[in-house]
């Protein structure tokens, strides 16, 4: 299923005040990671207000494994951006795809190219004598309009914190890119980045040296592969074939490990819920799904059961159940009445939809009509918690931000459904969606499953 790309330029047009983007987040390996496309991270990084920011790659999470002091300081960050497609496979192995590889190399020139467009400054601190000012040229040219406001080897030039502070500080850069290498570039700003006049701080490792042309370039071919790895390997072959070949298998087997330890007791503690519950419930509730069979049945011919096509997770369509609330001729009518939906966003909704039968307001004021899911909650395709099934025509029209909720199972219940149902607009249940993908846990779907009950007897958004 192709899924269509949000704009973010509306984000620019809502009036004097600008809305900027709000940057979902992904962890990976207990690391939370800016989960977003390129266009959307820039925009938010150049909003008003400080903002430090590092790369995380394989051999960064190898560091980090045995580096203390290098975890904390990842830990305080505001923003921490996927490098490479090491990252992107551990999060695969936890049931999760990033949407983008924001590695430095392709994502801080387009960067600076707005920055340069609002008449930001930048200053680079870092690398050997002259290499700052080699990458300095080299951005002129990449850049027309970005002011360099001025440079600093990470050598000399770095031996004194209070006048390489000082001198960054003077020059009134909006941005500074500090390029002393992993762990020492996040080690230096996390101690001195809070007497730092620039709003944007990054650590950005030996992109300098590349700018200045101090690593011999792959051929155009050869860069064009995908494995990004192979081409890197391929300009600094000694210093990088520790990392990227001996450091890749490291950081796989413990990426693997990781994954195995946390998303599968999980799965396993979840789907085990899931059969338990469902079970006990569909034959306890038996007397009454019959009873409710031949309601529907007395009132409008047709089935009692209706079934629809869904999204489940991964975006993989299911056959869902409900209960039918509607006449049978329901879907056809659904066009027509788009315009009178009582929601905002892309989900409809109407309070008064003509559609729905006597029974049917019944079974949707107390949620009746979902109860069919538990066969479907039996079968593995949807949980009992977990956010709302979509449409199809729903999800065509996602933005990417919204496309994280189908990162797990669809539920019968869940933070949207027991917080308002309906009268929650599209924006807000995405938010809890989202919230519900970062933080799930056992004790969270107990708690959520418990205060289902009260939600169903308010009815409130049941309709």
């Amino acid at each position: 299923m192709q899924h269509r790309s949000s704009s973010f330029d509306n984000f620019f047009a809502q009036g004097a005040r600008p809305v900027y983007p709000k940057l979902d987040h992904c962890s990976v390996m207990d690391v939370d990671l800016v989960d977003a496309i390129p266009d959307a991270t820039i925009k938010n990084l150049l909003q008003p207000g400080r903002h430090r920011v590092f790369f995380y790659n394989a051999h960064c999470a190898n560091l980090r494994a045995s580096h203390d002091n290098y975890a904390q300081a990842l830990a305080r960050a505001d923003q921490i951006l996927p490098d490479g497609i090491g990252i992107e496979l551990a999060a695969r192995m936890q049931g999760n795809s990033l949407t983008a590889n924001l590695n430095g190399t392709d994502f801080i020139p387009p960067l600076l190219v707005s920055a340069a467009k609002q008449g930001k400054s930048v200053f680079l601190f870092g690398a050997r004598p002259g290499t700052a000012q080699k990458a300095a040229m080299f951005l002129k040219s990449l850049c027309p309009g970005l002011s360099i406001a001025g440079t600093r080897d990470g050598y000399h030039g770095a031996e004194d914190s209070e006048a390489a502070i000082a001198a960054i500080n003077a020059s009134g850069a909006d941005i500074l890119l500090v390029a002393m290498g992993v762990p020492l570039q996040e080690l230096w700003l996390d101690h001195h980045g809070h007497r730092l006049n620039a709003d944007l701080t990054m650590g950005v490792g030996g992109l300098f040296d590349f700018w200045a042309g101090n690593v011999r370039r792959a051929p155009l071919w050869l860069r064009q592969v995908k494995s990004e790895w192979i081409w890197r390997l391929s300009m600094e072959p000694r210093r990088l074939a520790r990392r990227y070949i001996l450091g890749n298998f490291a950081f796989m087997w413990r990426a693997s490990r990781h994954a195995i330890r946390n998303s599968s007791k999980f799965a396993i503690q979840k789907r085990l819920l899931d059969i338990t519950l469902s079970t006990v419930s569909l034959v306890v509730l038996a007397p009454l799904l019959l009873l409710i069979c031949a309601a529907i049945r007395l009132e409008s011919s047709g089935a009692a059961i209706f079934s629809q096509s869904r999204v489940g997770r991964n975006g993989k369509l299911f056959t869902l159940y409900k209960f039918r609330s509607m006449h049978v001729n329901a879907g056809a009518c659904r066009q027509d009445l788009l315009a009178a939906s009582d929601r905002n966003g892309i989900c409809f909704k109407a309070r008064r939809d003509p559609r729905v039968t006597r029974v049917g307001r019944i079974l949707r004021r107390f949620s009746l009509d979902e109860l069919p899911q538990l066969v479907n909650i039996l079968s593995g395709k949807m949980s009992i918690v977990g956010p709302r099934p979509a449409l199809p025509e729903e999800v065509e029209a996602y933005s990417h931000r919204a496309l994280r909720r189908l990162s797990v199972k669809p539920g019968l219940t869940g933070i949207w459904q027991v917080s308002g149902r309906a009268d929650i607009d599209f924006d807000r249940m995405v938010d809890m969606d989202i919230a519900y993908v970062r933080s799930r846990s056992i004790l969270l779907d107990l708690v959520l499953i418990s205060v289902t009950f009260q939600a169903v007897l308010k009815g409130r958004g049941a309709y």
